[in-house]
């Protein structure tokens, strides 16, 4: 019979993970089950993909707001800490902030405008546009901003972030002083020693600070990247990628993830004979059009994925086709010819006009986007995601 459906995609619910729990066994398990209960096939190169919380919470790698204060007080003693770039987040970005006030005496807050690195707004363009502020040459006090901007909620989450911030950090008796720019040498007029908690532009802010007098210069990805008296850690990436855990810790960004995917990978092997690849996902990376903010706020898609997961599709667009290359064709005729040019097609289309606008991402952050989207981030209780036919096309 003729094959009518591609890609499959299905949200795996499982056991609530607890630290100390294998999650190698528990993603084994329930694939199986899944595959058992609802009747469908394990076949070679089908797709496991595991959400990044689970695995931390098995490996129980969290870490409190004294754990952070430490490691901020190690690096920067008594100075005046500029605190710069954050995200407005309070599940990303404002436990990490508590745990940082604790650990200064005091803070310059500098926050981009008018948005931040992700996406989430302090100020609406076409307000800038009104007033007739240039973002990327004027720098504004918190009093300036309020006279031109007056008191701005969070599209989605009704939070005034300028004061929500300001609050976390005076909390601990800290004096704060908050500042608007997005050029990271205007920092340096109020302090040299500056921790930045931008994300992907991070390494840029960095060089640019340390080239222009900076004496003291962090990013998150500094703070925790070992142990403080037993708590959790990340070698590569500190703090970026840490959630909200309670109000006084977080939990980190797995580690070590290299391992768990092959041990998957290899189990899954072992029991079913077949070989399927696997990945451990955090954010997606797409945009919401209507609050304008990018979804990835971890620093990267996937921490850790097998082998045949490398590299970036390799499509030809099927419209292209038809409309160009096989205009005078029609029905099962142009089903063959398309067929054909797709069996036959070069191995690397870069560049090719048939292969124009089929998204030349990594295959990592298309599968690992696909599955944020369907794991969710609420209660839908499915951190496995079980992906069929992805790999496969017109042809078969």
């Amino acid at each position: 019979m003729e094959r009518v459906v591609g890609t499959v995609v299905r949200g795996l619910r499982c056991p609530i993970i607890n630290q100390g729990d294998s999650i190698e066994e528990i993603v084994v398990d329930s694939v199986l089950k899944a595959s058992e209960v609802e009747g469908f096939p394990i076949q070679d190169r089908d797709i496991i993909t595991v959400t990044e919380s689970i695995v931390a919470r098995a490996q129980g790698n969290y870490a409190t707001i004294d754990h952070i204060a430490k490691d901020v007080i190690s690096k920067f003693g008594d100075e005046t800490i500029g605190v710069i770039f954050p995200i407005l987040s309070r599940n990303r970005f404002a436990i990490c902030l508590r745990g940082i006030a604790k650990g200064a005496k005091k803070i310059v807050l500098m926050l981009s405008y008018p948005s931040d690195e992700v996406g989430n707004h302090l100020v609406d363009l076409d307000i800038l546009d009104e007033k007739g502020v240039n973002p990327w040459t004027d720098v504004l006090t918190e009093q300036q901003f309020r006279e031109l901007f007056g008191y701005q909620k969070h599209t989605f989450t009704g939070i005034d972030y300028i004061d929500y911030y300001k609050s976390l950090i005076e909390e601990y008796g800290v004096q704060c002083e908050v500042i608007f720019s997005n050029h990271p040498k205007t920092i340096l007029t109020y302090t040299k020693h500056v921790l930045t908690c931008d994300i992907h532009s991070r390494f840029r802010t960095k060089k640019i600070l340390k080239e222009n007098g900076g004496d003291n210069i962090y990013s998150l990805d500094d703070i925790l990247t070992a142990p403080i008296e037993g708590s959790g850690c990340n070698e590569a990436y500190g703090l970026l990628g840490s959630n909200k855990s309670t109000e006084n810790s977080v939990k980190l960004f797995p580690r070590n993830c290299q391992p768990i995917v092959d041990n998957i990978q290899r189990m899954m092997k072992e029991k079913t004979g077949k070989h399927v690849e696997v990945m451990i996902y955090g954010d997606g990376a797409f945009k919401d059009p209507v609050g304008k903010i990018w979804e990835l706020a971890d620093p990267v898609v996937s921490p850790a994925y097998t082998a045949g997961l490398d590299g970036t599709p390799n499509e030809v667009k099927l419209k292209y086709l038809a409309d160009n290359n096989f205009a005078d064709l029609k029905g099962e005729e142009l089903k063959q010819a398309i067929s054909q040019y797709i069996s036959n097609k070069d191995s690397n289309l870069v560049g090719a006009m048939e292969a124009q606008g089929t998204t030349p991402r990594k295959l990592t952050d298309l599968i690992g986007s696909l599955s944020d989207l369907t794991s969710g981030s609420g209660d839908k209780g499915t951190p496995i995601v079980f992906i069929q036919g992805y790999f496969d096309n017109y042809t078969h």
